[in-house]
């Protein structure tokens, strides 16, 4: 075997500092110790997040990698040691009968939310959960984890399709699913609330997370921003990440350490930069009911129908014949403007009296004779007399549409008859609300000369590979928006394009680094003689060998030994057509583990795991990408995606 030495001057210093056994002994020492130490404080997620990310943003103090100092941090703004708790009891149907959820939203040590959900949780999803009759996968409803625009936890009911991880846990898929997975089961439906209230207010961290029996409980602290407002600068492109590329270039052009390494060395010459974006395509129903347009109280005497979507109110009282007859009002409040069709005063009724006001503003009467001012009417108050009314309809629309409106009845009368009313009638539009736009965050790489296309996939249909097209094109496809009335199907020719562009950027001016003495020394070396070339001041080339011996190199094995594990499970996965078991012949399946074997090779089994494969140099790659490919091709269509290699 022939050893070619590192080109670098520096690097054979090294080697040359070390051709002692001694001195290679206790370097090899000295690196072992490093990396388990460096191990031990990093070498997977938990250990991570115990020894960095609890104690950075819980403002305790964080060790180096050795030990031997340590340093305080203050990440965050505010910290809660109890942040959220959830609280989960199955019942004897197998379902979650009883879910409650505790918040610290302003994060000062103390709970100031609380959330019961309000339906039996028969299914639990990675962003949502579902509900069905107790103990069975009938009459199921999808909710999903939301938060409002006052930052309380809530369920929104979605279709079927916006839920994903979902999987059955009461009597219907198997017996004691949420007691004898616990554990798992809290993980997931915590994992869901986070998620939901760390993507409503970016400012949220979650550094801990602990289970006791049938509660977990999570510490979180406020990152990002030090403020009461969760839209920070720092989230402020998640609405719009258009703008990223035309800030980016207007900060560039005013930024003094841009134009600094931009007319550097460094910054000419050429290079290729290769980046990936997207362009989406978003669709938004939105269904509407008539409280979610127009909100109304007040003295009202009774609501009735006057067709679709169309209400009339009543506002009436009694009357007096005093100085001051009382005034009976109703407010009706516009929750969305642009929704309502008409407003209307459709009729004024009265014995004697009644006047109709609106904001204040006398705009009609009914009775005996004129009444349009502030003064009373003239005449006998106490008119025991058949009824008056003025059924010519006042326009309100502008004034509703304008803002909240207070109509008043103001009413005079006595004797038998001293009653007055006022019938408002609103129409109001709960046609289902579509939005749809196109998202192109590829727009400024398709603008730059600079930059070509070299790779694009089309709702999963590669359409160019390597700069050059394939000729494959995806058909135009159907897919289901909305839920419940506002369901809708929309065909579009695409939904979703991935593209990566190459860039080139100049950087003609920089200058070429001098290799020849590197390969001379690469070439002309041996694993016992160094060859080396040198230049002199007047330009004139020496050349020069001397003995060299390579350090005592430990063994080290060609792999790291793992196992590969496997639990039995039941398949209690659901999708929109029902539960994933109803459809296979055996209801039960398997769940896979790699473990990293211990020193004298041995597979740390988990709980109820069996080996399938024992310790040593494991490669389930092929098997991964059969796997890959498999859940690829099962959601598009294969004529299609077809390609010859």
């Amino acid at each position: 075997m022939r050893v070619h030495p590192e080109p670098r001057l520096g690097a054979l210093a090294v080697i040359l500092a070390l051709t002692s056994p001694a001195g290679a002994q206790d370097m090899d020492a000295r690196a072992r110790a490093a990396a388990a130490a460096s191990r031990a404080k990093s070498s997977d997620s938990e250990a991570i997040s115990r020894n960095y990310l609890t104690p950075g943003l819980s403002n305790q103090p964080i060790s180096t990698v050795d030990g031997s100092q340590s340093f305080a941090t203050s990440l965050a703004c505010q910290q809660s040691a109890k942040m959220l708790e959830l609280l989960a009891q199955p019942g004897n149907s197998g379902d979650i009968t009883h879910l409650t959820i505790t918040r610290d939203k302003d994060l000062d040590g103390s709970f100031d939310s609380n959330l019961t959900v309000p339906v039996i949780v028969s299914g639990i999803c990675a962003n949502g959960i579902i509900s069905c009759d107790a103990g069975t996968w009938n009459q199921c409803k999808s909710f999903k984890w939301d938060v409002g625009a006052s930052g309380d936890l809530k369920l929104s009911q979605v279709a079927m399709p916006e839920l994903s991880g979902c999987y059955c846990v009461n009597a219907s898929c198997g017996a004691n699913l949420v007691s004898s997975n616990l554990s798992s089961v809290l993980t997931d439906l915590g994992g869901g609330v986070i998620g939901a209230l760390t993507t409503a207010d970016s400012r949220i961290g979650v550094v801990q997370a602990s289970i006791d029996g049938p509660v977990i409980r999570y510490v979180g602290a406020q990152t990002t921003a030090c403020t009461s407002n969760p839209s920070v600068s720092a989230t402020a492109y998640r609405a719009n990440p258009a703008a990223i590329s035309s800030d980016a270039f207007a900060a560039s052009q005013s930024s003094s350490v841009f134009t600094a390494l931009a007319g550097s060395p460094a910054a000419s010459g050429k290079a290729e930069a290769t980046s990936s974006c997207t362009i989406g395509r978003e669709i938004n129903v939105k269904s509407w009911d008539y409280d979610d347009i127009l909100a109304v109280s007040g003295s009202i005497a009774s609501v009735t129908s006057c067709g679709t979507n169309c209400r009339r109110y009543q506002i009436r009282g009694a009357g007096s014949c005093g100085s001051s007859p009382p005034i009976y009002t109703a407010t009706l409040d516009p929750i969305a403007p642009t929704r309502i069709v008409s407003a209307r005063i459709i009729e004024m009724g009265a014995d004697d009296w009644v006047q109709a006001r609106v904001n204040g503003e006398i705009v009609g009467y009914a009775g005996k004779r004129q009444w349009l001012g502030e003064g009373l009417p003239t005449g006998d108050c106490r008119i025991s007399d058949d009824p008056w009314y003025n059924r010519n309809a006042i326009d309100i629309t502008s004034r509703l549409k304008a803002g909240a409106t207070i109509v008043g009845a103001r009413v005079r009368g006595g004797g038998d008859g001293n009653w007055g009313y006022v019938t408002v009638e609103v129409m109001v539009d709960t046609a289902c609300e579509v939005r749809e736009r196109l998202v192109d965050l590829c727009a400024g790489y398709a603008g730059n000369s600079a930059c070509r296309l070299i790779a694009e996939d089309v709702d999963g249909v590669e359409t160019v590979r390597s700069g050059v097209n394939t000729g494959l094109r995806p058909l135009a496809q159907t897919r289901l928006f909305g839920s419940g009335s506002c369901t809708y199907q929309y065909m579009r020719d695409f939904f979703l394009r991935t593209r990566r562009y190459s860039c080139v950027t100049d950087n003609s001016a920089t200058s070429q680094p001098d290799l020849s003495r590197a390969a001379y020394i690469i070439d002309h070396s041996t694993e016992t003689m160094l060859a080396d070339r040198t230049k002199a001041a007047d330009g004139s080339l020496s050349e020069t060998t001397r003995s060299f011996s390579m350090p005592d190199r430990p063994t080290v094995s060609s792999c790291e030994a793992i196992c590969k594990t496997r639990a039995p499970k039941a398949n209690s996965a659901v999708a929109p057509a029902g539960a994933v078991a109803q459809k296979q012949n055996d209801p039960t399946g398997w769940d896979s583990f790699y473990h990293v074997c211990s020193a004298a090779l041995v597979c740390p089994l988990g709980a109820g795991e069996e080996i399938v494969t024992d310790c040593g140099c494991i490669d389930d790659f092929p098997e991964a990408v059969v796997m890959m490919q498999t859940v690829r091709l099962a959601g598009s269509d294969l004529a299609c995606t077809a390609a010859s290699q």
